[in-house]
This record gives C-alpha cells, sequence and structure tokens, in this order.
C-alpha cells in the first residue's frame, strides 16, 4: 500500500512539475510539429569586436556580463575556441560556410564568398529548417547566404528584438537562428558610467588605458542587456530544452587584423539543457569552420566532405579527446582602412605556434618584381611593420600572450620545420595564392590602395596609378 502510495504522489508531483516548466516556456515550443521536436533547434548569438577576457567567466571582475556568465553556468565554455581571422566578413563566413578564408574567397573584410559554395542556408535548409538572420550581415553574395528570413538592425545598430520575437513566437518549422549584435564595436559613447579607473587591465594591455575603453565597456553592457531579452523570448517561446544556444564574439578587438592570440582566441559558450552538462569547460582546440559540421551532425545530416572543419559534437558530449593536430590562420591589411601589402599565416598546434609574415622588412627584395608601381606598394607595407620579423614562433603553454620569439633559438628548430611543413602543406590545400604569386594586391573594394583618405596616405606620384590588371584575379 505505501509503495502505491509513494507512487501516485510521485506521478501526481511530476505531471505537476511539468505544467510548471509548460507555463514558464521551457519545454518543447509550442507551436512546432512533431518534426521540429525531433531535431534541435539552433540558435547562435554574436557579439562583434570582443576579447575573450573581457567577461566575467573568462575572468574581468569588472566587466558587466552576467547573462553571458550566466550561460556559462548552464553550459560549456570553451577555452581554446579561435577564428582563422581577426577581422568581421571573413570570420562571419568561417561560421557560415565551414571554410577558411582564403578557400571561401572572404579573405579580407568587405570581400564576398565564392558564388558557387553552398553556405548553412543550403545545407540546413535541404534538411527542413529555416535558417534565419537577424542583426548584422557584413556577408554577400545573397546567392550563396539564402536566408529564410533576414531582419536587418535597427537604425544600422541595434538588434531588431520585436521581428526575432514575432520569429520565436510563430516558428513552426526546425530553425537555425543567428542573432548577429552589432555591439560592442564602434562607435563608442563619449560619457558612460565607466572611467578608466574602472577598466580592468588585460595581461597584453601595455600603457595607459586608453579613451575610448569606457565607451567599449558601455557598449558591452548594453550588448549584454540585449542578449537578456534574446534569454527571455527564448524561454517564453519555449525553445530553451530543444535549442543548442550557442554565445561567441567574431574576434577580440586588441588584435583585431592581426594573427596574436588576443584577436584569433574567442569566447565560445554552448548550452544545450540534456545534451551539454552544466557549468563545464572544455580545452580542445577548436575553430569556427567547426560549427557548421557540428550543426549537421546533431541534425544527423551529411557532413559534405570539401568542408575545412569537424564535428566537435562529441565534445558538447562530454569527449576530452581532440578535434584536430592543428588550425590555421590568415591576415592581411590589405582592404581595411589604413591599407598596407603586408599578408600573413599562421598554424597552431596545441602548444606552439608559427606566424609567417610574408612582405617583413628582411624579406621585402625578394617580393620585387618588374612593375614599378607594385614594387612601391610592396615597399611602403613592409617599412610600416619595421619591427614584425618573417617568422615569429611561440610556446603557448609558457608564454600565452606572445612575448618571445624564439624563431631563431636552434632549441625550437624541430618545432619550427613541422610546423613550416604543415602550413604549407595547409596554403597548398587551400589554394592560397602566396604559393603562387609572389605579393599578390588584393582587389578592393572599400579602400585602395593608391587613393588618399581620411585614413590612407598616398604621394602624388602614386595616387590614382593602380589598373585593373594589377590585381590579383579575383572572383568577385
Amino acid at each position: 500500500m505505501k509503495t502505491i502510495i509513494y507512487g501516485f504522489f510521485v506521478v501526481v508531483f511530476s505531471i505537476s512539475l511539468l505544467g510548471k516548466n509548460f507555463d514558464k516556456g521551457i519545454s518543447f515550443g509550442e507551436n512546432q510539429s512533431k518534426e521540429t521536436k525531433e531535431k534541435p533547434n539552433f540558435i547562435f548569438y554574436l557579439a562583434d569586436d570582443q576579447d575573450q577576457l573581457d567577461y566575467g567567466c573568462y575572468g574581468n571582475p569588472k566587466v558587466s556580463t552576467s547573462n553571458v556568465d550566466q550561460l556559462a553556468k548552464e553550459g560549456m565554455k570553451f577555452t581554446n575556441f579561435y577564428t582563422a581571422q581577426a577581422i568581421c566578413a571573413p570570420s562571419r563566413s568561417q561560421i557560415f560556410t565551414g571554410m577558411y578564408p582564403v578557400k571561401n574567397g572572404c579573405m579580407a573584410n568587405h570581400i564576398s564568398v565564392k558564388p558557387n559554395l553552398k553556405s548553412v542556408t543550403t545545407q540546413l535548409q535541404k534538411e527542413g529548417y529555416e535558417v534565419v538572420l537577424a542583426g548584422k550581415s557584413h556577408v554577400k553574395p545573397n546567392s550563396v547566404f539564402d536566408w529564410t528570413h533576414y531582419f536587418k538592425s535597427i537604425d544600422h545598430r541595434y538588434l531588431p528584438l520585436k521581428s526575432i520575437d514575432n520569429y520565436l513566437k510563430n516558428a513552426k518549422k526546425p530553425f537555425c537562428l543567428f542573432i548577429t549584435s552589432d555591439y560592442p564595436h564602434g562607435p563608442y559613447p563619449k560619457t558612460s558610467k565607466y572611467s578608466k579607473e574602472d577598466i580592468y587591465k588585460l595581461p597584453y594591455h601595455k600603457g595607459k588605458v586608453k579613451g575610448n575603453m569606457p565607451g567599449y565597456y558601455k557598449n558591452i553592457e548594453d550588448d549584454n542587456i540585449q542578449l537578456g531579452k534574446v534569454l527571455e523570448m527564448v524561454d517564453n517561446y519555449g525553445f530553451r530544452n530543444n535549442s543548442m544556444f550557442i554565445y561567441a564574439s567574431d574576434h577580440g578587438i586588441s588584435g583585431k587584423w592581426g594573427l596574436t592570440e588576443q584577436g584569433l582566441k574567442v569566447p565560445f559558450i554552448v548550452r544545450w539543457p540534456g545534451q551539454v552538462k552544466p557549468n563545464t569547460t572544455s580545452k580542445t582546440l577548436l575553430t569556427l569552420v567547426d560549427i557548421l559540421p557540428t550543426f549537421l551532425e546533431a541534425s544527423n545530416s551529411e557532413i559534405p566532405e570539401n568542408l575545412d572543419g569537424k564535428s566537435f559534437y562529441k565534445t558538447l558530449k562530454g569527449s576530452q579527446s581532440e578535434i584536430h593536430d592543428y588550425i590555421y590562420g590568415v591576415a592581411t591589411k590589405q582592404n581595411i582602412r589604413q591599407c598596407k601589402v603586408f599578408p600573413s599565416r599562421m598554424i597552431r598546434g596545441k602548444r606552439f605556434k608559427l606566424i609567417r609574415n610574408y612582405n617583413a622588412l628582411e624579406v621585402m627584395e625578394s617580393n620585387l618584381g618588374d612593375h614599378t608601381v607594385k614594387n612601391e606598394f610592396i615597399k611602403i607595407g613592409a617599412r610600416s611593420f619595421p619591427k614584425i620579423p618573417y617568422e615569429e614562433l611561440y610556446d603557448l603553454k609558457e608564454d600565452p600572450y606572445q612575448t618571445k620569439n624564439l624563431a631563431d633559438d636552434s632549441r625550437y628548430k624541430k618545432q619550427k620545420e613541422e610546423l613550416s611543413k604543415e602550413l604549407r602543406k595547409w596554403m597548398i590545400s587551400q589554394d592560397d595564392f602566396l604559393i603562387t604569386d609572389t605579393m599578390p594586391l588584393i582587389k578592393p573594394t572599400l579602400h585602395p590602395l593608391d587613393r588618399q583618405s581620411k585614413w590612407n596616405t598616398v604621394s602624388d606620384k602614386l595616387e590614382g596609378k593602380l589598373k585593373e590588371e594589377d590585381y590579383l584575379k579575383s572572383h568577385y
């Protein structure tokens, strides 16, 4: 009799809890079909220009990131997650294509990917998903990124929260929703509650606190508020339990345009109730190209062989095994405001990292050819970075912020040779133009090398002297 009564109360108690969960909206989406419930939704919140260390859960005690910190408690925090290029469009192109920037074509900012690619929209739509972008786009062409819905940022600045709310309220199919914030990217407010004294100095920050840092903190706080509103919507409409929710930043502001750790290493947190163990940390070496194949495996979809990324689904389920032996990076100073000819490539293993700067001053002469004008821009590029050597080698275990270059230390010859060999293999596999072209000029879309602007100074003898045929043949 006791057993029967006990079982009765368990049943009643369970039904009561289930009812409360439905009332709170933390079970399956009320409007979604049975098919939707069997496929996980993907919600990806992407911040813009925020260092990995500028979060409470990553060690900054003075910055306001309460909602991100709560996500870390509810899910898995990654400490070795990278972008291959520390700038907006190339970083996003990796997420959406599963390919590194040179291979997908977006190897410089404001440049489109190759027109024949199949992106996340194609890959998941054929599996029955709606693929939605809300906020900052910064990727093209539209033929490759054929969003089911695209909700633009409000005033080129704020997330379209009403559109996101309306979409979640009415979603009936499984979905992949990218929410791409314009924050904390500048412009930074000139006044905020923060002062320079409030700024937490990160290990790689030297000298005085920059004047824009209080405004940067204010933008971080504002984005944290936007994230909180999104999370509330997710809960209210019943998508908490059947959605993989990812939070990340596209790259770090401190190392933007370069290949330093603070530029390439990004915050990355995954909450997925019932699938990802709460309050856990992964040190697995991963990169943004791994996101698309992970979505495909999680949705029981086929992963195309031409993707560069590898699924880390097993990592989310608790595996400690490595996914990659090496990850890679790309940098260019072309087609940005202070444009220069200075391309670089990077390879990172579990411990050591090699950077090669292909137009460093010490190798500049070997890059010169018969074209007088092109030669002048190559020289300007090399002379703009006189302290950056051709090769950089770092022991990230002992020197995580790249303060001691070991490239000329004979004790690390073996490590450098190994990384150099693997880097070249990867560049060949990517059809990297630096393998076949001595020092190419990238066709500009916004910031020509030979045009005077408020950011770029060009002498009279060089202004307007580059012609279409002087640039690398491109797909755009």
